[in-house]
């Protein structure tokens, strides 16, 4: 059995390497490739923290993927990454362990990030300059590497939170990135000005209002992935002219529109599948004037697409027997 470490995963350029798997992984959802079994969640109770043991196949593919992925929110205030976990890539041929990918939480976090990316992109006005990030964490550093990394313009980014030491050590972790980065700890004025906004919170009340929120924006919501998070005030999914899902499912049951759908204001016929967009199947946003709302709760078959990229820029997908070379 081959066993990957982060350090080694961590030298690969995936921000890049791992797009094209991780739009294909979208879009395997709705035309029929993905099978994708329900996601096992973990909370800790009285521990801040939670674990997601997601699983599935790409039909096609040479491997199937288990991810264990955890998250301990009080860990940065003991100087440890919030996020860890690993993926087991096993042959779909033989059903031997190909690799463990010992990633400590980084393919997750890279998954999440270009997939945030493609959605936000995806969906966001022609003329979008203006990106607010809302959060500090991991996640939030990601997001504006990986747009840097794909989108095709010059991006303006206002980073959010709740204390300047932390908006500063996030500019500061980016600057090797030629990036005009904004400080602020004004939610609602970052919500304003921005044309597109990334929320990354595992907030368990809304932080967004709707009258925040100006006709024309997008927002992709990247942080509710478990029950009781919710980061948008139900007014604005609502309000909201569109709203794109990767799995509605996930989103409905335990995302960012999950407290819209329990309300009532929403349901399943609201929600368009992201991968339906990014096929060319169905249309993403009508004008320039809609206010759009992705929300994300991470899918399997990101994993597998990351997992997968990993394996082939190392030589080692087609090692179906599970052996050390």
């Amino acid at each position: 059995m081959i066993v990957i470490d982060r350090e080694k995963l961590a030298s690969l350029p995936l921000l890049t390497l791992a797009a094209p798997a991780i739009r294909d992984a979208y879009i395997a959802v709705t035309d029929g490739r993905a099978n994708l079994p329900p996601v096992s969640y973990l909370p800790l109770n009285g521990r801040n923290a939670d674990c997601h043991i997601k699983y599935g196949y790409i039909e096609g593919d040479p491997i199937f993927v288990v991810k264990i992925a955890s998250g301990f929110y009080d860990n940065p205030t003991r100087g440890l990454p919030s996020s860890n976990g690993m993926m087991v890539a096993i042959s779909a041929e033989t059903g031997d362990v190909v690799a463990v990918l010992d990633d400590k939480g980084l393919l997750t976090d890279l998954r999440t990030g270009i997939g945030g990316a493609i959605a936000t992109m995806a969906l966001w006005r022609s003329d979008t300059r203006s990106v607010g990030i809302v959060g500090t964490g991991t996640q939030a550093r990601i997001q504006i590497r990986a747009l840097a990394a794909l989108s095709d313009r010059k991006l303006h980014f206002t980073v959010w939170g709740r204390s300047p030491e932390k908006i500063a050590a996030v500019r500061a972790d980016l600057a090797d990135l030629d990036l005009s980065i904004e400080a602020t700890t004004d939610l609602e004025a970052l919500c304003r000005q921005s044309d597109a906004i990334v929320t990354t919170t595992p907030s368990k009340e809304p932080l967004i209002r709707s009258d925040w929120i100006a006709p024309g924006t997008h927002i992709t919501a990247m942080g509710a992935d478990a029950p009781g998070k919710q980061e948008l005030d139900i007014a604005l999914v609502a309000r909201a002219d569109r709203l794109f899902v990767d799995l509605s499912e996930q989103c409905l049951d335990h995302g960012e529109f999950s407290a819209a759908a329990r309300a009532g204001s929403i349901g399943e016929g609201h929600c368009v599948a992201l991968g339906a967009v990014l096929s060319g199947a169905t249309q993403g946003r009508g004008s320039d004037q809609d206010i759009t709302i992705a929300d994300l709760t991470g899918i399997a078959t990101q994993d597998i697409a990351i997992a997968r990229t990993v394996l082939d820029e190392l030589g080692l997908l087609g090692r179906m027997e599970g052996t050390t070379p």
